[in-house]
């Protein structure tokens, strides 16, 4: 007779024993570490852009963006440094990290996009026409055959570029700085200079009925602060800043100093 045996008493006390086992509970995942506390941060700016960025008559850089940009740095308790560069390479300054943001009217492109992470816009700018008060242009098309003056690496640029009647101008000289262009414009040189409206107005003001500024203008842009591409937490923080800036009115207070109005967005 063929002997059988009975797999229930193995099974049994299996499953026995898997009951006698208790789970073991998920390991809990370690802290996010908390982010590192910024030091230091090098602003990269154009020192001759009145009144974002510029020298005042003791060698002091002094103007709009450098008070936004040393109540920003308080607040996130660092130290600021303000290193002049060549704005025209101001991608490859940030890029090679010799800064680590660019606070100076930058305008928000799409194609500096794609080299820079910005801010929300904080300010809204138009590029700008001036001429001398006795200047026969008066319209965008009376540029047709003209020398138009802009600085160099400036959205002033682009803007001509993309725009019909900057095909028609005989010439764009370009320029290190827009004092020198204004120089130029007021010796004859130029007929034209195509520049940010918040620098224009600054230096026509200086020397009331000398410069006339068209009613037409090569549109409308933002500026924000630029950070290096991957670089969130910092842009993540100068951006709280800022916003704490606009609620509590402190970027108010600074406008107002500068521009006589509240024209932060």
């Amino acid at each position: 007779m063929k002997k059988t045996f009975s797999l229930l008493p193995l099974v049994f006390a299996l499953a026995l024993s898997a009951c006698g086992k208790k789970e073991e509970a998920p390991a809990a995942a370690a802290p996010a570490p908390a982010p590192a506390a910024v030091a230091k941060i090098v602003v990269g700016l154009d020192d001759n852009f009145p009144p974002m960025g510029f020298r005042d008559e003791k060698g002091a850089l002094v103007g709009f963006d450098i008070d936004l940009a040393r109540e920003a740095a308080k607040r996130l308790g660092a130290e600021v440094e303000f290193k002049p560069i060549d704005w025209n390479a101001k991608e490859a300054e940030l890029g090679g990290k010799r800064v680590d943001v660019l606070w100076n009217g930058l305008t928000i492109t799409e194609p500096r996009k794609e080299k820079i992470a910005f801010t929300a816009p904080y300010l809204e700018n138009r590029q700008i026409v001036i001429v001398t008060a006795q200047s026969a242009v008066k319209t965008k098309a009376d540029l047709a055959g003209k020398v138009i003056g802009v600085q160099e690496g400036s959205s002033a640029v682009e803007a001509i570029d993309k725009d019909p009647a900057g095909k028609t101008v005989k010439q764009l000289k370009k320029f290190g700085d827009n004092v020198t262009a204004l120089m130029d414009l007021t010796a004859g040189r130029l007929d034209a200079l195509v520049v940010d409206e918040v620098v224009g107005r600054y230096y026509t003001a200086k020397k009331p009925g000398e410069y006339a500024i068209l009613d037409e203008h090569f549109g409308t842009e933002e500026y924000g602060v630029g950070v290096r591409k991957g670089d969130a937490e910092l842009l993540g923080k100068i951006q709280k800043a800022m916003d704490e800036m606009k609620k509590d009115g402190a970027a108010a207070r600074i406008s107002n100093q500068w521009f006589g109005k509240d024209i932060v967005k």
